[in-house]
């Protein structure tokens, strides 16, 4: 530990946290931006194509990234590559630890992402991006008069069906019990639409395919032929480190409002780490020139 306080350290090297480098640089805030390498671009990275970021028709995630990074670096935005394990609040001063030094700052913007919970089956991690999925907004399009599955049983699952319906020819949700746990107006529709099939008390043993997926084979032995994979069993978000805040929902998600804000002054949460209703590159984006503008606001009021 060393006797520095920055203004801010921005926690997370995605798409949030990017944004919100960028912005603390326009604004002449004294920060740093702390992320491990390995997790510099988070998700984003993980996607082939994306055809949703206003202004781009059609961009690779990792591409996207370095478009991002670039920036950051462009405006000569301070990045470590280091892992946060732990965060507490000591009188108006945060300590950031990680394995090997304490940092200290007046304001920290969260922004470490979530991961998607995954099945763990052969297939999974070799086709990702290459007919496997885990966001039908995102890839969605890219399946457009085709045959998908779709993995999951709750909301999630559920919407991602519903939406992949209306672009897709035949839409199979497979789920491991003998009904949904999704809200009864989603599965309504469900039922409703024509070309949503439905396997139930049913599980994938494993993904197939040579350069992409291509089919999927269930526990039963069944083999399903398809264009692609969506796996919607839940997201977990990446909040271990700031257990010790109390800013955290039943979930692990870091409860803040449109403008970053916790119930901990002067921490802000940005991107998928925080509860918000839509999970995307964009408005992650936005909720860190968000959390920017309220750090500023919060240093000029102290």
């Amino acid at each position: 530990m060393d006797d520095k306080i920055y203004d801010l350290i921005i926690v997370g090297g995605g798409a949030a946290g990017l944004t919100a480098a960028v912005y603390a640089s326009r604004g002449g805030l004294d920060f740093v931006l702390l992320d491990t390498a390995s997790s510099m671009g988070s998700q984003i990275t993980q996607t082939d194509d994306i055809d949703n970021y206003t202004g781009y028709q059609k961009v690779n995630g990792m591409e996207l990234v370095m478009k991002f990074y670039e920036h950051a670096k462009a405006m000569n935005a301070p990045m470590l590559n280091d892992e946060i394990l732990e965060i507490k609040k000591v009188g108006d001063i945060f300590e950031l630890k990680s394995s090997k030094h304490i940092y200290t700052a007046k304001t920290v913007i969260y922004c470490a992402g979530a991961t998607h919970k995954k099945l763990e089956i052969e297939g999974e991690t070799e086709f990702l991006g290459k007919g496997v999925g885990y966001c039908a907004v995102c890839d969605g399009f890219f399946y457009r008069n085709k045959t998908v599955v779709v993995v999951g049983g709750g909301n999630t699952a559920a919407t991602d069906a519903l939406y992949l319906s209306k672009i897709c020819s035949r839409v199979i949700l497979v789920h491991r019990r003998d009904s949904l746990r999704a809200d009864n107006v989603l599965v309504k529709r469900l039922e409703q639409a024509q070309n949503v099939e439905f396997k139930f008390n049913s599980e994938l043993a494993k993904i197939c395919g040579d350069k992409k997926a291509d089919s999927v084979v269930l526990k039963s032995g069944e083999k399903i032929d398809c264009d692609g994979v969506f796996i919607a069993v839940g997201i977990s978000p990446r909040s271990e480190a700031v257990k010790a805040l109390g800013v955290t929902d039943g979930g692990g998600y870091i409860v803040a409002d449109e403008s970053g804000k916790t119930s901990c002054g002067g921490f802000f949460a940005a991107g998928d780490v925080r509860t918000k209703a839509l999970r995307q590159i964009i408005t992650a984006c936005s909720d860190g020139a968000n959390c920017v503008d309220s750090v500023n606001k919060y240093l000029d009021e102290r």
